[in-house]
């Protein structure tokens, strides 16, 4: 082992005890569960929302009484075409009778929605809905034409239609797509939440001098790389501890699951869909070129956080630094999401190029195309940028930092350019 890897194996070391060895460690671990706690807070009032919002809305239809049985036949076999989430709202029946409520009287009625109110004959009826040209609206004309055409057809046997799944087809582009986007978001929320850490990591050293005494001891090539190595450990842990309670999690519940469940949802091939969903490229593979994909990502944005970080002076410029790092891995992500949305674009060659985007996009890449060489030159590609951008950080570090002390930004650059360049003019204007 050459004394490079070995110091930058030391510093790796010393980086990752110094993380995991604290009690602090043990709330970072634990974060997702209160993130995990309030989406379900809010996700259940969200659901409850929507389910009362739901039950509160109606149809209603002023019918004789000859017409109203024709009106639920015909109403019960048209629902049967919807899902449950695109079904128009419940329809209730009032008796046209002497004295029977005016419709828009009926729309002003408390405690319910009403959408639609429809009322006078069925070859002409008269239709009050809430929102002009509403899908309730053209549902209640639907429905009286319904009516009209099974009067004139007569007695007509039902169709007794025979299904067939197409299972063995493939998994579909949408499907794909899907699985794409979900690889984004992961590699995406997880970098969030982990190599926005190496921003402050160097800021300690430099206050106590000990980057000083790194640098005339090691590389400093070393001492940067091994940063991100010790990052990248406490990333992977922080990983792997949450797919092992993931799996625990799942597995205690499985035991819970009624075994009849089980076998009618394998009977209807709901468990058979849902294995058959897959990426073009496999889910062995997918989910590993994926976890690739996550190092690389890591590493890069994490050399560009730390090489940032590097450069300021106290704690205040660090947690001003947050704000546009944040936004940069927004856009990165917005960039990856929409490339996701739109396989073999323009937009997505674009992304699949650009050093800070390409490994999301490329793991989307992977939901989509069977292609398995590209993914080699991407990894390449990107590993090439992580080692550019450590060595320019560790050039503007050895350069500023060190040569010129903690107080070279470029901003303070520029006011002592500007400050020579007034005393060399006011210098030429004495001597005129």
């Amino acid at each position: 082992m050459t004394p490079f890897i070995r110091s930058m194996f030391v510093v790796a070391r010393r980086d990752f005890l110094a993380i995991v060895a604290t009690p602090t460690f043990l709330l970072f671990l634990l974060a997702p569960l209160f993130m995990v706690a309030m989406g379900l807070a809010g996700g259940m009032g969200a659901s409850q929302l929507a389910d009362s919002a739901r039950g509160a809305g109606r149809i209603v239809a002023i019918a004789d009484a000859a017409d109203v049985e024709a009106l639920r036949v015909a109403d019960r076999r048209l629902r049967d075409a919807f899902t449950r989430g695109e079904a128009p709202p419940p329809l209730e029946f009032r008796i046209a009778e002497q004295g029977a409520p005016d419709p828009l009287a009926i729309t002003r009625e408390k405690g319910t929605d009403t959408y639609a109110v429809m009322s006078g004959p069925l070859e002409s009826p008269r239709i009050v809905e809430r929102n002009a040209e509403g899908s309730s609206g053209r549902y209640l004309t639907l429905l009286a034409n319904q009516v009209l055409r099974d009067r004139a057809a007569g007695e007509v046997a039902p169709v007794k239609p025979r299904f067939e799944s197409i299972q063995r087809g493939g998994t579909s582009i949408a499907v794909q797509q899907s699985l794409g986007f979900g690889a984004v978001f992961i590699i995406f929320l997880l970098t969030l939440l982990l190599a926005g850490q190496t921003v402050s990591s160097l800021a300690e050293e430099k206050g106590n001098k000990v980057i000083e005494i790194l640098a005339a001891a090691v590389p400093l090539e070393s001492v940067f790389l091994g940063k991100l190595l010790g990052m990248l450990g406490v990333a992977v842990l922080f990983i792997a501890f949450w797919m092992i309670v993931a799996m625990g999690g799942g597995l205690i519940a499985a035991t819970q699951v009624d075994p009849a469940a089980i076998t009618a949802a394998s009977k209807a091939g709901q468990a058979t869909a849902a294995l058959a969903s897959m990426p073009a490229t496999g889910w062995p593979f997918f989910l590993g070129i994926g976890f690739a994909y996550f190092v690389l990502s890591f590493l890069l944005l994490g050399a560009v956080f730390l090489g940032v970080g590097a450069q300021a002076g106290s704690v205040r410029e660090i947690q001003m630094l947050s704000l546009p790092i944040t936004i940069f891995q927004v856009g990165m992500f917005s960039l990856s999401a929409a490339a996701a949305s739109a396989p073999g674009s323009g937009l997505a060659t674009f992304a699949q190029i650009f050093p800070f985007s390409s490994p999301l996009a490329m793991a989307a890449r992977a939901a989509s195309d069977d292609a398995k060489a590209v993914h080699l030159l991407a990894l390449g590609w990107q590993a090439i940028w992580v080692a550019l951008v450590i060595f320019l950080s560790v050039r503007l570090f050895r350069a500023g930092v060190l040569s010129g002390g903690s107080g070279w930004k470029f901003w303070r650059r520029n006011k002592a350019v500007a400050a020579a360049a007034a005393i060399v003019t006011g210098a030429s204007s004495q001597s005129h």
